[in-house]
């Protein structure tokens, strides 16, 4: 079978198969209703949410970069993913018994109940204006390997067909579908493409020859850790990699929606907390195969530099080798389990703002119909393409852009959950304060603070952030209590 032949029925497949498994495919005679849009009745299975929770985490940037970063630099990424875990047990422990407490669907129903609307809305569009502007980027980054494998397997295509084709498939299956088509094809794209990476890493090995697997062991590339890396400015640093790491994901998992949603479409409190804290596991385990991946590319390259084998970026390595050395079929079915990638976290991203749109803007799952939850999807489609296209100019720009976004609120985000569980006593007016000070103060470390020029490494930005946040609510707090 032809790569474009097997690219096509993956697609296919993927949208009526999450359609089917959702109850909305014509013949499956479902019915969806609000609830499917929000939380989906709270009866998915634990394991799906947690390939989910990985598949909207990861998308093609992940999949192309971690062995390129791994044939310079090794297992870095198993050593933050370690970091991951210990912030996704602190999320399991202390912030899902209070969502799934109160039967919520919205990360920020607990800010309005802790401190008032207002607070829930105010992180409700920090989170639905950073994921539509972190989304696009991501979106329009990932077109452009898509576009070059694609042109490579005898699919010529410009990358704004592709981001419009890519986009319009995926708000089709996710409008139709609701959460529970998103989670059953998020299930089915990371299983395709962790496959995929897999079976690339089992050809590797096979190729390689004694020398080299000896040279594998001797080179250093399988420490987790960048060891004598600087801590302010390596995010592989293992201080850094553990602490900012665990941080980080306690923002990114706990305060939001996009990843709180789906633990809380799980069945009961346990089995989220089984899928949050196995999601960590997983994604570190996938970071590990993609890096073996890289660094048996580095063992069969005999170590030669990737400027040397051509390369401007390390993003060019794995593309190459899917290209250039797979049979027809198998490298057809890579190339669509890297379209996979990026159609996870879109349907994934789609979902969570139109659900946040309804639970925390208008109100609540009685406006969010069918038709209604249709338009909004489609509206958020709409606005993740025009963003997208607007970072077209420079894709170098764009990426670094999209790498900071996140920094900016996450602090924010988490600062304001963890004011309203220590300080009792915290009203939203000091609520509100500590955030819109912790989005400043954020904005000043990314724009002025360099330690020997380089800029501080992207974990220790919501520490950074949580820090301020207790820094003016704290004496806030005091003040207001004494007054």
């Amino acid at each position: 079978m032809t790569d474009p032949a097997v690219i096509l029925l993956w697609l296919v497949a993927l949208t009526l198969g999450s359609l089917h498994l959702s109850g909305a495919a014509p013949w499956s005679r479902g019915r969806r209703s609000a609830e499917d849009v929000l939380d989906a009745h709270h009866d998915l299975p634990g394991w799906a949410i947690c390939l989910s929770i990985v598949a909207t985490e990861t998308s093609t940037l992940t999949v192309i970069s971690v062995p390129g970063i791994a044939y310079q630099q090794g297992m870095v990424f198993v050593g933050l993913g370690g970091g991951y875990l210990l912030g996704r047990l602190a999320v399991a422990r202390f912030l899902l018994p209070l969502y799934m407490r109160g039967n919520l669907t919205s990360a920020y129903q607990y800010l309005a109940l802790r401190f008032g609307r207002r607070m829930q809305r105010l992180a409700s569009v920090t989170f639905l204006v950073t994921r539509l502007l972190a989304e696009s980027v991501r979106l329009f980054a990932s077109t452009i390997p898509i576009c070059a494998l694609l042109a490579a397997r005898g699919m010529p295509l410009s990358p704004l067909s592709v981001l419009i084709g890519l986009t319009a498939l995926t708000a089709l299956y996710t409008a139709a579908g609701g959460l529970r088509a998103v989670v059953w094809s998020d299930a089915a794209q990371f299983l395709l493409y962790t496959f995929g990476a897999g079976l690339c890493a089992v050809l590797l090995w096979r190729q390689l020859t004694a020398e080299q697997v000896a040279a594998i062991g001797q080179s250093g590339l399988l420490s987790p850790f960048a060891v004598h890396a600087p801590v302010l400015t390596s995010p592989y640093a293992p201080l850094t990699a553990l602490v900012g790491g665990a941080v980080l994901a306690m923002a990114s998992h706990g305060a939001d929606q996009l990843m709180v949603q789906r633990a809380l479409a799980a069945r009961s409190l346990r089995d989220a907390q089984r899928a949050m804290v196995g999601s960590a596991v997983v994604v570190t385990l996938l970071f590990g195969l993609l890096s073996l991946v890289g660094i048996f590319l580095w063992a069969r390259h005999d170590g030669r530099s990737l400027a040397s084998l051509g390369f401007v970026t390390p993003d060019g390595l794995f593309p190459r080798y899917i290209v250039d050395e797979l049979p027809a079929g198998l490298s057809g079915l890579l190339v669509a389990g890297i379209i996979s990638a990026t159609m996870g976290s879109l349907s994934s991203a789609l979902n969570a703002m139109t659900a946040s749109t309804f639970s925390d803007l208008l109100g609540g799952a009685g406006s969010a119909g069918r038709v209604a939850s249709g338009l909004v999807t489609a509206g958020w489609a709409v606005a993740l393409i025009a963003v997208a296209c607007a970072f077209s100019g420079s894709s170098h720009s764009a990426l670094v852009f999209g790498f900071q976004i996140a920094g900016y609120s996450y602090g924010a985000l988490l600062g304001a959950f963890l004011l309203g569980m220590v300080l009792r006593r915290a009203t939203e007016r000091v609520a509100m304060a500590a955030f819109f000070a912790t989005v400043v103060g954020v904005a000043l470390v990314i724009a002025f603070v360099r330690p020997g020029g380089v800029p501080v490494a992207f974990p220790w930005l919501v520490p950074v952030g949580v820090a301020i946040s207790f820094l003016v609510g704290a004496p806030l707090t005091l003040f207001g209590k004494r007054g």
